[in-house]
């Protein structure tokens, strides 16, 4: 008599959305090439008209609306916890493994973090810890900044400040403006994110107590880093 061995359910994530979805797009791109180690089970958006809920539909995936409208009864930091026990719900349903942030434009309360301590990331337009927070762009080339990029890290309470994966770094032209630069830098966000959701679904990337590790490794404060050159417009 012989037994096949059980295969084991594909990870589950849950993608957070407030937008257009093109990082979105990057992790399903991902998923149809069999690239992304898991299976993005739900986009969940705080904007009914987000373009990113009808990218997830064409993709077969579950597309909800979490309203904050619904929970403006204080217009203080408890519409706020009302707002996150709803999507911690929601999501909870969907039962992920890891959940990502792909241009969430909402600042998460203690709770909702620390439910998902160690299976959240985020993807920021700036080579963290530089331009935290919004309007970076326009923040690199007012400070004549020469190399700018995106990163993604862990997060954590402290805004756009949890331990850093990955980094990937883009040159700043001098012609370059809020447009031109966001788009190098889109192309390096769309490189970056789902490579790190692989390394954390295969296993390979963890939060320890120290700090973030791949394959066991602990990784520099800074994450690893990609340069310029290190990425070919056959990579993008």
């Amino acid at each position: 008599m012989s037994f096949e061995a059980e295969t084991a359910d594909p990870s589950r994530v849950v993608v957070l959305i407030s937008g257009s979805g093109s990082n979105l797009q990057a992790l399903l791109d991902a998923q149809e090439h069999d690239e992304l180690g898991g299976n993005i089970i739900a986009v969940i958006s705080n904007k009914a008209d987000a373009y990113g809920l009808e990218r997830a539909r064409e993709a077969g995936v579950i597309a909800e609306v979490v309203d904050p409208a619904r929970f403006r009864h204080f217009h203080d930091e408890r519409d706020r916890d009302l707002y996150d026990a709803e999507l911690i719900r929601i999501i909870d349903h969907h039962q992920p493994d890891l959940v990502v942030l792909a241009g969430f434009m909402r600042i998460l309360s203690k709770a909702f973090v620390l439910r998902y301590h160690g299976r959240l990331l985020n993807i920021h337009p700036s080579l963290l810890p530089e331009y935290r927070g919004l309007h970076t762009h326009r923040r690199a080339l007012e400070e004549g900044a020469t190399l700018h990029g995106a990163s993604v890290h862990f997060v954590t309470e402290e805004l756009d400040g949890g331990p850093i994966v990955v980094q990937a770094a883009v040159p700043v032209e001098a012609d370059d403006d809020e447009s031109t630069l966001a788009e190098r830098v889109l192309t390096r966000e769309h490189l970056i994110y789902p490579m790190t959701v692989r390394w954390f679904l295969d296993g390979r990337l963890q939060l320890a107590d120290k700090g973030p590790t791949l394959d066991g490794h602990p990784l520099p404060a800074s994450g690893l880093r990609l340069a310029p050159e290190d990425v070919s417009d056959e990579d993008l």
